[in-house]
């Protein structure tokens, strides 16, 4: 499609985490346009930072494809609801976990929880993230850097240990990664180095679980258009944001969903290990 939204962007500043029905232009998670082929049919999922931006359009298209979904989320209710409403929609069983995944406690629960109400789990998908802009290393307060890690990257650990009982041969870890594991922004140093880790992570538990033939990769996105970008940044990095891409915008999040899809499935059965980047031109290597 070539009628997405381009900056300019209407200024807007949003208090953290922020709210899909507050953006303007509202983001596209595939509502009017993805079409599910039956490729994850009956996949029992889990999506951490299911209810909004990349989550959401992941877990719409999951579920288009056969799969149930639970959505694990902080507390943005109203967001998970619509979430959980189109899972439904799509004829799938939906489950809202909210919670902080950065408490160890919690992030085992929300597996137990998941493996409790669906019986097993095929595909994990550690997707949620924190991150707020600092101008200089003598802004960024300690108690930021320390939280920054805990959501971005132990989580995924957490996460991950715990699941590892209820998967089995063939199925999948999915991890979300960013352009700033490759070319950090200086304004979001520790969300950079943070997805730098997940990079890095993904490589090593790939090479971990190949014997059990569960399969771990990882998506980097360029800019996408979420609440986390009036949520953390200022307005008139929002206004231009994307433009810095070969494709002079940012991505909606129905754009990233394809790759979660494919990597979930039967067709990425030789791929692990792997980060494949969706960041409209720009470079990763």
């Amino acid at each position: 499609m070539t009628d997405r939204p381009t900056p300019p962007y209407p200024e807007q500043q949003q208090s953290m985490p922020g709210s899909t029905a507050a953006m303007n232009p509202r983001p596209d998670h595939g509502e009017d346009s993805y079409v599910g082929h039956g490729r994850l049919t009956d996949r029992k999922t889990l999506i951490t930072g299911g209810d909004s931006g990349i989550g959401r359009a992941v877990a719409l298209a999951y579920a288009r494809e056969g799969a149930d979904v639970a959505i694990a989320y902080l507390d943005e209710h109203d967001d998970a609801e619509e979430t959980k409403r189109l899972v439904e929609d799509a004829g799938r069983q939906a489950l809202l976990i909210p919670g902080d995944i950065s408490d160890p406690a919690h992030a085992r629960a929300v597996i137990e929880q998941t493996a409790a109400a669906f019986g097993r789990i095929d595909v994990l998908v550690n997707n949620a993230a924190h991150q707020a802009s600092f101008q200089s290393l003598a802004d960024i307060p300690d108690e930021e850097w320390q939280l920054t890690f805990a959501v971005n990257i132990h989580a995924m650990f957490y996460l991950s240990k715990a699941a590892l009982p209820h998967l089995r041969a063939g199925s999948s870890i999915i991890n979300t990664t960013s352009i700033n594991a490759d070319s950090p922004n200086e304004q979001l140093l520790a969300y950079a180095t943070t997805k730098g880790a997940i990079h890095n992570f993904t490589a090593g538990l790939a090479q971990m679980l190949a014997e059990r033939k569960i399969r771990v990769n990882a998506v980097a996105p360029g800019p996408v258009w979420t609440p986390l970008i009036p949520s953390t940044m200022p307005p008139e990095k929002v206004k231009t944001f994307g433009s810095n891409t070969p494709l002079g915008r940012a991505a909606q999040p129905a754009e990233l969903a394809p790759p979660y899809v494919m990597l979930a499935s039967d067709e990425a059965s030789y791929i692990t290990g792997a980060t494949i980047p969706v960041t409209g031109g720009r470079p990763f290597l």
